[in-house]
């Protein structure tokens, strides 16, 4: 199974890129897709593929030691591509990291690791991960980097609180963090979503 697909322009010919995370079960071509819905235009795509189709095991609010070692080697990869993108001349304002629901979890987490002024986080459904946010895990300023979570009020997997403390914590280090929650029960990416992302972070490109 391929680690990656590329798809967009070439690296060396984007302005901007895109790392894409897939949820539990996806796989890269599937959130390869939002390319149809996103106005990606002009970027070098790189989707993401978890080995097994999970980027660690268990709930992102479970005890941390039970997703290691996987959630460790998970944010490795991100980091991995990230670096590549940074030899080729980048800069970090050119990255956008873009997820949805373990991949969502999996992009706030890393940003949040690492913050910095990316070009924007964009997550479908996600929160940052542990069984307790450690505030001490976080470093860095975000310096008005455009970070987006939307999500249902009552979703499945991912509680609301943990939405509002994991964009509370972002904003704290600086994001211009947006939340839009949906008065439904759907563990799913919403055109309302898609619109929002489009004008106010994807505008431009």
């Amino acid at each position: 199974m391929e680690q990656m697909i590329k798809s967009g322009v070439t690296l060396d010919a984007a302005q901007n890129i895109a790392i894409m995370l897939h949820g539990r079960g996806g796989d890269a071509q599937g959130i390869l897709g939002l390319k149809d819905q996103l106005n990606l235009k002009g970027f070098a795509l790189l989707a993401l593929q978890a080995e097994n189709h999970t980027w660690y095991p268990f709930s992102f609010m479970a005890p941390d030691n039970e997703n290691e070692p996987f959630l460790s080697r998970s944010l490795e990869k991100i980091d991995h591509v990230v670096n590549e993108v940074l030899q080729q001349g980048k800069d970090l304002s050119q990255i956008f990291i873009i997820g949805f629901s373990q991949g969502a979890c999996l992009a706030l987490e890393y940003a949040a690791r690492n913050a910095s002024i990316f070009g924007g986080i964009i997550a479908f459904t996600g929160g940052l991960i542990g069984q307790n946010i450690k505030k001490e895990k976080y470093q860095g300023a975000f310096n008005d980097t455009s970070i987006f979570i939307g999500a249902s009020h009552q979703d499945f997997h991912v509680p609301l609180a943990r939405i509002n403390d994991s964009a509370d914590l972002m904003a704290n280090m600086g994001a211009d963090i947006k939340t839009l929650i949906f008065k439904d029960t759907l563990h799913t990416i919403r055109k309302k979503e898609i619109d929002w992302v489009n004008q106010n972070i994807l505008t431009g490109f």
